[in-house]
């Protein structure tokens, strides 16, 4: 490793499986340049002499650093590299990561079943601010990812995952103390943006730290958050709102974000390995004073051109991949429909079968068990799935092995719409239709695992920027769909509005059996320069 300088090393990205782009060696500079920085003659050196430096320089430049100069892993063990870290540390890490993207998620539907007293204490009766007031927090997860995944790629993970954190915990107080509702919708947008971060970040961290093989047990492990946080939220809320009032929601997501922030200043370590072979780096140039190191994962860019490059980095994958654009549309669909039953249940069942406030958070139990469910499942199966369809492939890996559970259960997205609609409008006993939404929960899963795992897989570098990417359109089908939900029902009805749903989602059906068919000829045709 010493010895050459790699183009796709296995070593030198997230792990010894997935390859890492090196950039070329920085642009020379010109003579004037190379000769003249404010410097005085003394410094550097007499006229006659300046420019055969700088001729020096200019060729040292275009050869690009010496191989003994450049920064990588002592060795394919070595404890720096994430993919080696200890079992204890590598879970600890997965753990936090984890927490942290289950209490924002949780924050976005926690109020919910509070918002009945809201619109009563500020005196509205406005349906779609109702609605609004709940989705727009989902809109922030749209807006936050785009900032926060690149800066991670730029300053590593842990100091977005704790500055991301901090401002949630800032506004979410802010929501608390809201004095009427256009200031709780605004900070309720602002916290969604601050708690975007986890839900974008935290596949690519598990991307830092896992092997491919290995990556869906902690996939599973993550992915409670970002969809049992949405459905344990209202359960809790509803208590809250019953007895000690809406602003109560509030108090406890303040109370959960100091937790999580306290144990990931203490235990979170930087996961992305450009930046820790940077701070490397700099280690080892304080130490010896030979400013000629350089990382082997350098960015050659000056930090304008690659702060901007990263902030635009998520929307060119977004627009210029098909892959991430098709992926980001299906889930979107999926997500939305999953805040049109969290921001419709209130409503549905107290009014087909007179739940109060507090009992409404029981009619998210049937999404929670099915989340759980597949959550098991996928765990169990993703794993060996991936790895029997390696060995059949001759040990050569593919990200499209990650999509097989998916093509499995997607259907039951829309089975679930057909049985929770027509048995809520003809009021059956309430315990069938939240059996029907058991099957949406269980069907969600393993998209939101294998898309994830997915686009890991298939932009190792940039997994961050991917994932995020997808974060878009899902969180803007979060916010607005569920806006449509009232109307949609009113005119229709409950059972053939929700089934115009189920017929959208039988639409995607063949989706993720094109892309495990052709996934390997669109991501070769694809190719995005980011």
């Amino acid at each position: 490793m010493a010895n050459n300088v790699p183009v796709e090393s296995a070593d030198l990205g997230s792990g010894d499986d997935v390859p890492a782009t090196i950039a070329p060696p920085p642009r020379p500079l010109s003579p004037v340049d190379t000769t003249y920085q404010g410097a005085s003659d003394a410094e550097m050196g007499t006229a006659t002499t300046a420019p055969d430096r700088a001729d020096e320089n200019l060729t040292q430049q275009l050869r690009g650093p010496e191989p003994s100069n450049i920064v990588s892993w002592d060795s394919d063990t070595d404890p720096l590299n994430p993919m080696n870290w200890s079992n204890k540390k590598t879970w600890t890490n997965t753990g936090v990561i984890s927490v942290m993207t289950f209490s924002t998620p949780l924050a976005s539907t926690m109020f919910a079943p509070g918002v009945p007293l809201v619109m009563e204490e500020f005196q509205s009766t406005n349906m779609i601010l109702q609605t609004l007031v709940v989705s727009i927090f989902v809109l922030g997860f749209a807006a936050g990812p785009i900032i926060a995944a690149p800066m991670s790629e730029l300053y590593g993970r842990k100091p977005v995952y704790l500055t991301a954190n901090f401002l949630f915990l800032l506004f979410t107080l802010g929501c608390g103390l809201s004095i009427d509702l256009d200031m709780l919708i605004v900070f309720r947008f602002l916290a969604g943006c601050a708690g975007g971060a986890p839900t974008a970040l935290g596949g690519a961290s598990i991307g830092d730290m896992f092997h491919r093989d290995q990556r869906g047990l902690a996939m599973a492990l993550w992915g409670m958050g970002p969809l049992m946080g949405p459905i344990v939220g209202p359960i809790i809320g509803g208590v809250l709102a019953a007895n000690a009032g809406w602003r109560w929601a509030f108090w406890l997501e303040a109370i959960i974000a100091c937790v999580t922030l306290t144990g990931g200043f203490f235990l979170l370590q930087e996961t992305y390995p450009v930046v820790i072979l940077e701070r490397k780096t700099r280690r080892i140039i304080k130490e010896t004073g030979n400013t000629a190191k350089v990382s082997a994962l350098h960015h050659a860019d000056t930090p304008m051109v690659h702060f901007t490059n990263a902030i635009v980095r998520p929307l060119k994958t977004l627009f210029r991949s098909p892959i991430v654009f098709l992926l980001s549309v299906y889930y979107a669909v999926l997500f939305g429909y999953l805040y049109l039953f969290i921001t419709t249940f209130p409503f549905t069942f107290s009014n087909q079968y007179h739940f109060s406030v507090s009992l409404t958070g029981l009619s998210y139990l049937g999404l929670g068990c099915g989340i759980a469910i597949g959550l098991f499942v996928s765990g169990k199966v993703s794993d060996p799935i991936f790895k029997r369809l390696t060995e059949k492939n001759g040990g050569i890996a593919e990200p499209e092995y990650r999509l097989p559970p998916l093509m499995l259960t997607s259907p039951l997205i829309a089975i679930s719409l057909f049985v929770y609609g027509w048995t809520a409008e003809a009021k059956i006993h309430w315990i069938v239709p939240i059996i029907g939404t058991s099957f949406f929960g269980i069907g969600m899963i393993p998209a939101f695992l294998s898309i994830n795992m997915y686009l890991v897989d298939s932009f190792p570098t940039y997994a961050a920027s991917a994932i995020a990417a997808t974060k878009v359109f899902q969180s803007i089908g979060g916010a607005f769909l569920p806006l449509a939900g009232q109307p949609l029902y009113s005119a229709l009805g409950l059972g053939w509005g929700n089934s115009v749903l189920g017929f959208i989602a039988l639409v995607f059906f063949p989706v993720p059996i094109l892309f495990f068919r052709y996934g390997g000829w669109l991501r070769e045709r694809g190719v995005v320069k980011l």
